[in-house]
């Protein structure tokens, strides 16, 4: 299944998007996509519905976070062998993680406001995990059955704030509207190979990412294990898995984000985002 959510910021709706491409509302069978909502028993109920019965939405409604009320937003850093070789970095030895604010989440074509005095702005293609059930200490091999699916997140980073003054990269991170996140949720049955997934990022046009989940130094099922024995994770959180090759930052020299530069991203099977990025405004 394709899920999504629908209409105004705050005021979003459940929907699925049909065989045809369209959404139809779920807002008769679950709140939200979120929480609970998202577990493999409610899952199995929403897969039974009959698509052409639900009510067709109608328009282009905006789309909001492909999943609401995050608790977590857990990231993952230089975990593509070829993304850390263009930053100089040495290959990790464990997974680097560090939090995005749940407060930056935006829609998957929202605007992004780059930061009051900002001058280092990038961009990062990723694949996000959306969790289903509540866990700990899951083991590798049990990994895939807590995931309730995978959407694409533009990882918006300020690299100033990341590596320069004490280096705290969270600080980079969680910005507002540092994380588009969808158009869709997919669910794990919709993906052949979650490792072998394609990306690709353009800015203005020019095509800047083009990688593939399969230089993943640490695979999404790993990540799932190693991050659940330093924390509870619950229903709805977010683990966004790092970046390919191709950031403004790795550039020689650098190149960052601008006032008015537009970004599309998407990945094979989980579809694609565009935001207009805008100058900070008091």
């Amino acid at each position: 299944m394709k899920l999504v959510r629908f209409g105004q910021p705050g005021k979003e709706k459940p929907g699925l998007i049909d065989g045809q491409g369209k959404i139809r509302d779920l807002s008769d069978h679950v709140p939200d996509i979120a929480g609970n909502a998202l577990s493999r028993k409610s899952l199995a109920k929403i897969a039974k519905l009959k698509a052409d019965k639900l009510p067709l939405v109608r328009g282009r409604p905006r789309l909001g976070a492909c999943v609401g009320d995050v608790g977590n937003f857990i990231a993952v850093g230089l975990n593509y062998a070829d993304h850390a070789a263009e930053t100089g970095a040495p290959i990790p030895v464990e997974p680097i993680l560090f939090n995005k604010a749940p407060s930056c989440i935006v829609g998957p074509n929202d605007d992004v406001t780059i930061p009051r005095g900002s001058q280092k702005t990038d961009w990062e293609v990723e694949l996000a995990i959306v969790i289903g059930e509540r866990c700990s200490y899951v083991e590798e091999k049990d990994a895939m059955s807590v995931i309730a699916g995978f959407c694409v997140c533009n990882d918006v980073s300020e690299r100033a704030y990341q590596t320069e003054g004490t280096g705290q990269w969270m600080k980079g991170k969680g910005c507002p509207t540092f994380g588009p996140l969808g158009p869709w949720l997919v669910t794990p049955d919709e993906i052949a190979d979650v490792q072998k997934l394609g990306m690709w990022l353009d800015v203005n046009g020019k095509r800047m990412q083009n990688g593939s989940t399969a230089t993943m130094i640490f695979g999404v099922a790993f990540l799932v294990s190693y991050i659940s024995k330093f924390l509870m994770l619950e229903p709805g959180d977010v683990i966004t898995t790092g970046t390919p090759p191709g950031v403004g930052m790795g550039m020689k020299p650098p190149v960052y984000l601008k006032p008015g530069d537009i970004v599309r991203l998407g990945i094979d099977g989980l579809g694609e985002q565009k935001q207009l990025f805008n100058a900070w405004q008091g």
